[in-house]
C-alpha cells in the first residue's frame, strides 16, 4: 500500500482511522495536523500533496453540524464543497484516488425502498445539499474516486448519538425520542475498516457506493437497544418529528442500499446491533 493522506483526522471518522491504523501497524497513512492540511487552502494541501505524493487521499473533513448549517450557509458550502473541489483538483494534479466520504442527507426521505446509489438526490436540508454539491465537485474533476455515502455515524470519539443516549440515560428519569425518522446506525470503526479493506484490494472500481451497518431502525429503537445493551434503566417515550421541531428538516426514511459495494468491492458489513454491542463495551470498558 503506498502513501495514503487523511483530511479531517480530529474527526470522529478520522479518530477510528487512527484507532485502526495504530492497531494494525499500518505506517503508511499520515494524518496531518488540522493546522497544516486545511482544504480549503490550496497552498497546504499543495505542499502536503507534493511532500507525500498519495497514492490515496482520504476526506473525512465536513461540516456535519446539520441544524447550524441551516444559518451558516457560506461555511457549510466552503467545507463540504469547496474543500472537496480542492482535493479532488489535486488528486487530478498527482494521480491520486480520493475516497470521499458523504451523507444518507443527500436524499430527501420520501422513499419506501432501500436507496440505491443511482435514485435521485434531493437534499431537505443545507447540510445535505452542500454534501451533494461535494459529490459534484469531485466527479466534475477527477475520475478516480471513491464516494461513500453513509448514515447515523457514531464511535467511542466525538460526540454522537450513542454517547448522549447513555449519558442522558443516567442523569434523566425519561427520554422523548423520534420514532418516524427510519435508517441504519453505522459504527464508525467499520467505515474505517472499509475504506482500509478498498484501498488494500486496491479494484479500481471507482464510483458512489452506499455503506451503513446491515438492518433498518428508527431512532426511537435505536435509543432502546443503547439503553438495553448498556443496561441502564430509563423510561423512554416514541414521539413524531413534528413534536420535535429542529431548524432543519431530517429524512423521514433513509435506508440505503448496499449490494453494490458488496458486489463489486467485496466487502462485508456486519449488523448494526452486533457493532453497537462492541461499541458499547468499548466505552463502558472506558469509564
Amino acid at each position: 500500500m503506498n502513501s495514503v493522506l487523511v483530511f479531517g483526522s480530529s474527526g470522529q471518522l478520522g479518530s477510528c482511522l487512527k484507532h485502526i491504523t495504530t492497531k494494525k501497524g499500518i505506517t503508511n497513512i499520515i494524518f496531518p495536523p488540522e493546522e497544516q492540511a486545511n482544504i480549503l487552502s490550496i497552498e497546504m494541501l499543495t505542499n502536503l500533496f507534493e511532500q507525500y505524493k498519495p497514492a490515496y487521499c482520504i476526506n473525512c473533513a465536513a461540516y456535519t453540524a446539520v441544524d447550524k448549517a441551516e444559518d451558516d450557509v457560506d461555511m457549510a458550502r466552503k467545507i463540504n464543497r469547496d474543500g472537496a473541489e480542492n482535493l479532488a483538483k489535486l488528486c487530478a494534479q498527482f494521480g491520486t484516488t480520493l475516497m470521499h466520504v458523504s451523507t444518507d442527507f443527500v436524499f430527501a426521505g420520501n422513499s419506501t425502498q432501500p436507496l440505491l446509489e443511482d435514485d435521485i438526490a434531493e437534499p431537505i436540508n443545507v447540510y445535505g445539499l452542500t454534501k451533494l454539491e461535494g459529490e459534484h465537485a469531485v466527479i466534475a474533476n477527477l475520475s478516480e474516486f471513491y464516494i461513500l455515502r453513509t448514515s447515523w455515524l457514531y464511535s467511542e470519539y466525538g460526540n454522537n448519538f450513542v454517547k448522549t443516549m447513555m449519558r442522558l440515560g443516567t442523569e434523566k428519569d425519561e427520554l422523548k425520542i423520534i420514532a418516524d425518522q427510519i435508517g441504519t446506525p453505522t459504527y464508525a470503526i467499520d467505515l474505517a475498516d472499509c475504506i482500509l479493506d478498498i484501498i488494500a484490494n486496491d479494484k479500481q472500481a471507482y464510483g458512489i457506493y452506499h455503506y451503513s451497518n446491515e438492518g433498518v431502525t428508527s431512532w426511537y429503537d435505536f435509543a432502546m437497544a443503547i439503553f438495553d445493551i448498556a443496561q441502564i434503566d430509563v423510561k423512554v417515550y416514541p414521539v413524531r418529528s413534528s413534536e420535535y421541531v429542529t431548524r432543519a428538516i431530517r429524512p423521514a426514511f433513509s435506508v440505503m442500499d448496499k449490494a453494490k459495494i458488496k458486489h463489486n468491492l467485496g466487502i462485508s458489513i456486519p449488523y448494526w446491533r452486533t457493532s453497537l454491542e462492541k461499541c458499547i463495551a468499548v466505552l463502558r470498558a472506558i469509564n
